[in-house]
């Protein structure tokens, strides 16, 4: 067991490696985007079931931290690419319209 615990962190760890190099060789933020939330995320599991499987016990608060980077890394993908989407100066249509701009505009806003 302690040989396969130790693959899968080493494993795990080139994952993240190898996302650190995209993060910093990729050219745009998109790309950027994807290596810094698809491969720490697979790494992160690695080395979360590795060290679940070398722990006698206390396993579950390390997979609920593997649970927790599932959950948050594809959130925080999307913010990134969402703030990388409105700086570009791309406008947004929103179906619902937008009182804010109105008022600020003085126009009367859309009920």
């Amino acid at each position: 067991m302690d040989v396969a615990a130790n693959v899968l962190a080493l494993v795990g760890a080139v994952f993240v490696l190898l996302a650190g190099v995209g993060v910093l060789r990729f050219p745009d933020v998109y790309a950027r985007m994807h290596a810094a939330t698809k491969a720490p995320t697979l790494g992160i599991a690695l080395i979360g079931l590795g060290t679940a499987g070398a722990l006698d016990s206390g396993r579950a608060p390390v997979l609920l931290a593997v649970a927790f980077t599932f959950v948050t890394a594809p959130c925080a993908a999307h913010l990134v690419g969402r703030a990388a989407h409105r700086a570009e100066g791309v406008e947004v249509e929103v179906e619902a319209g937008d009182d804010l701009t109105a008022l600020v505009d003085g126009a009367d806003p859309q009920v």
